[in-house]
């Protein structure tokens, strides 16, 4: 009888683990990263005021790269738009940085698709190139230490349940 118990108890650990490693199965595009420091980022948003990363710890942020002329970017935004109003800001903030363009092209496209975000403009493309993104859009999740812990490259649709889910376990971590 006691060998029973204990067998009884080992697959149910071992169920436990397998299940546990599941949860943190990480969507279709998504790479782990090393953890090295976040580069520096502080940029103003088209309203003029300044944004710091390193004013963001204690939290998970998205560091969204993208560009208007991107067609993938274009199909994305509406998605970052959707989930918005999903994430508590206290556990999961948003960055979008728009590179290189005019407000006047950044204003008129977001108007359009997603005019609750407010973007952070990187107008001389310095800030982008620090994080070297590799192609456009990129998305880096900042762990609460402000370290680089995932990096989405390509458009992805955040709004639908894989990634929703991954961002808010992310969030509640």
């Amino acid at each position: 009888m006691h060998s029973q118990s204990i067998l009884a108890l080992t697959l149910g650990l071992a169920w436990l683990l397998l299940s546990s490693a599941a949860a943190v199965t990480l969507p279709k595009g998504i790479l782990k990263l090393d953890g090295r420091p976040a580069p520096p980022l502080v940029l103003q948003n088209m309203d003029g005021e300044r944004w710091d990363l390193s004013e963001s710890r204690g939290h998970w942020v998205l560091v969204h790269f993208w560009a208007t002329w991107c067609g993938p970017c274009r199909k994305e935004m509406p998605t970052l738009q959707a989930i918005l109003p999903q994430l508590d800001p206290k556990k999961m903030e948003l960055a979008i940085i728009n590179t290189a363009e005019s407000e006047d092209t950044v204003f008129s496209f977001l108007a359009a698709v997603a005019p609750d975000i407010v973007p952070l403009m990187d107008t001389d493309g310095q800030v982008t190139e620090r994080w070297q993104p590799r192609g456009l859009p990129a998305s880096f999740f900042v762990d609460p230490d402000g370290r680089l812990r995932y990096l989405a490259l390509g458009g992805r649709p955040w709004d639908t349940p894989p990634y929703l889910n991954f961002i808010k376990g992310l969030a509640n971590q």
